[in-house]
């Protein structure tokens, strides 16, 4: 046994154990893909995650960030809200008659946030009906999203302040204490401002 494979051993069976929340959420969505809900199919969704997080692993992401269940929750449930309200409003623009829809471009500059909330943000943005991402700036933190119908969704403003809504929701779902003081969502006491 070389030394490279002495210490790639140890290091693998840490990767493994240290990543336990990964490999149950992999069991899971075995389970969901195998449309099964027993013991033996959980077993093996474990075997096969552990593997998984063993041969691939994912870099470290580099970022703190904290999980508030009742704020998820609350995210969770505002966007299942939008993404009923919003599938209404763009089927309302397929079969209405009368004027075309005007789309747009519209630029929303968001807070300064860790990427990967940033990539949170404009993902949820663009699951929801009737608006898709067109380009993110991380440089400059700006959202450039299309609009099926500016007008109907209320104006770019409109826009801004519901996508500026959905960032404060994610970054009081995930953000750090010190990246919700950055953003300007607490003070440095935990008070909102």
């Amino acid at each position: 046994m070389t030394s490279m494979e002495r210490t790639q051993g140890p290091r693998g069976l840490r990767r493994v154990s240290g990543q336990w929340r990964t490999i149950l959420v992999l069991s899971v969505l075995w389970m969901l893909l195998w449309g099964s809900f027993d013991w033996g199919t959980f077993a093996a969704g474990l075997v096969l995650g552990a593997v998984v997080v063993a041969l691939l692993p994912l870099p470290p992401v580099g970022v703190e960030l904290a999980f508030r269940p009742w704020r998820v929750a609350i995210l969770a449930g505002r966007f299942v809200g939008d993404l009923g309200l919003a599938s209404f409003q763009v089927a309302w623009v397929a079969i209405r008659p009368g004027t075309q829809p005007r789309g747009g471009v519209v630029a929303v500059p968001l807070r300064p946030a860790p990427d990967v909330l940033f990539a949170m943000t404009a993902e949820l943005s663009s699951l929801v009906p009737g608006s898709l991402v067109v380009e993110m700036d991380t440089r400059t933190a700006v959202l450039y999203l299309h609009v099926l119908d500016v007008a109907a969704s209320g104006g770019a403003d409109a826009v801004r302040e519901q996508t500026l809504h959905l960032e404060e929701r994610v970054l009081r779902a995930f953000a750090s204490r010190e990246d919700l003081v950055r953003a300007g969502l607490t003070t440095t006491g935990g008070e909102r401002p």
